[in-house]
């Protein structure tokens, strides 16, 4: 099928990009949130732009979902629970729950992740529901299914754990930054980040696929060198903070 070897074409190339974007960010910060700079062109409010950045991952997997051929039973079912888990909340709760609303993204910023998004779930989707053939219900006793479901719903908690936790540091109306503390924030300055590459790890863990593992390479292409963007910011404007904590991975980086 001429559409299939495309997505895994498609799908190689991701990869290739990914080095080069984990590269490039270690050396440029993405010019959102904390890291928003000029020289990226106009701007769009951080509401507007998170729903309009991430919304293209819930409904074109879903659509994938529709029309995909494949048998649907409970691994199938699960699969599509779980993303739409993470990305319904991204795309149409989270926006809303920023108390940062004054801020701006760049336009061009929020294109690169819509474009991203779009892609990422027409991979990920097409495969799973029309080009994987299905998954048998014995899926489910196969360990990486269940391990990587575990991991997905441990970095789940933890991303929204630590993203309530940022968020309650600022009150209505406050437009300043604190630092936090408790829990993995007393080792990590981004304990967001890593429950959001452990979810997508366990996303390529449970599917055993291409379009999965792409996904989980291009997680942590991002979050890691924004992670040490963070860390490095934290230090630059907080002279007490803690010296002992690590950007991403405790005790270690």
């Amino acid at each position: 099928m001429i559409e299939g070897k495309l997505n895994f074409f498609v799908v190689l190339a991701g990869l290739a990009v990914a080095a080069g974007v984990f590269a490039a960010l270690f050396f440029i910060s993405a010019p959102y949130g904390r890291h928003l700079r000029r020289g990226w062109g106009p701007l769009i409010a951080n509401q507007s732009s998170w729903i309009i950045m991430e919304s293209p991952a819930a409904l074109v997997f879903a659509v994938c979902f529709a029309l995909g051929s494949v048998p649907r039973n409970l691994p199938i079912l699960v699969f599509f629970a779980l993303w739409e888990l993470h990305y319904i909340h991204r795309a149409f709760i989270y926006p809303f729950t920023i108390r940062d609303g004054h801020k701006k993204m760049p336009i061009a910023v929020m294109l690169m992740g819509f474009a991203f998004n779009l892609g990422n779930a027409y991979a990920n989707g097409r495969f799973l529901f029309t080009f994987s053939g299905g998954y048998p219900q014995r899926w489910l006793m196969d360990a990486r299914f269940w391990v990587g479901v575990i991991l997905f719903l441990t970095g789940t908690i933890l991303n929204r754990w630590a993203d309530l936790t940022l968020r309650s540091l600022r009150q209505p109306g406050e437009t300043g930054y604190r630092i936090p503390y408790g829990g993995l924030f007393r080792w990590i300055s981004c304990p967001n980040y890593l429950g959001e590459i452990v979810e997508w790890c366990g996303w390529a863990l449970a599917t055993w696929s291409l379009p999965g593992l792409a996904f989980a390479v291009w997680t942590i292409a991002n979050l890691a060198p924004r992670a040490r963007s963070h860390h490095a910011w934290y230090h630059a404007n907080f002279a007490d903070y803690p010296g002992e904590r690590k950007a991403l991975i405790p005790g270690l980086w």
